[in-house]
């Protein structure tokens, strides 16, 4: 009997890995303001409880504010073509006016509130997170 001899394939040369460098410069600095602020909010702390009820203060006004303009502008149709009923007869290419106001003027007026209104509440959104984020003097 004779033993068959096991070829043992040929090492293959390891390359040396990239050298990688470790920088712990960002962890000694320590807490900054917009990380603190942050761990406020997360944490819930009077801070972070005051800071968010400004959003909502904010967002909540702003919605007032543009219902009012739709009260005011739709609500107030009525109220004209009771005042002036000249205004109510009055006729736009053989439409009366008021189906062409309430009927098909009032969409684009609803459409463009509605557009007021997301652009504005980015705008008190992107004000929360510069405040969340800005660096303490």
């Amino acid at each position: 009997m004779t033993n068959p001899v096991d070829p043992q394939p040929a090492p293959v040369p390891r390359r040396p890995q990239p050298r990688v460098r470790v920088v712990l410069a960002e962890a000694a600095r320590g807490d900054t303001g917009a990380e603190r602020t942050r761990a406020e909010l997360t944490q819930q702390t009077q801070v972070g409880e005051a800071l968010v009820r400004g959003l909502v203060r904010a967002q909540l006004a702003l919605a007032l504010r543009l219902s009012l303009v739709v009260a005011i502008g739709l609500g107030g149709l009525p109220l004209l073509f009771a005042i002036a009923p000249e205004v109510g007869t009055a006729k736009l290419v053989g439409i009366n006016l008021p189906w062409l106001l309430l009927g098909v003027a009032a969409f684009p007026f609803l459409v463009a509130v509605g557009w007021a209104y997301v652009r504005l509440a980015e705008r008190n959104e992107q004000d929360f997170t510069d405040v969340v984020q800005r660096p303490e003097r």
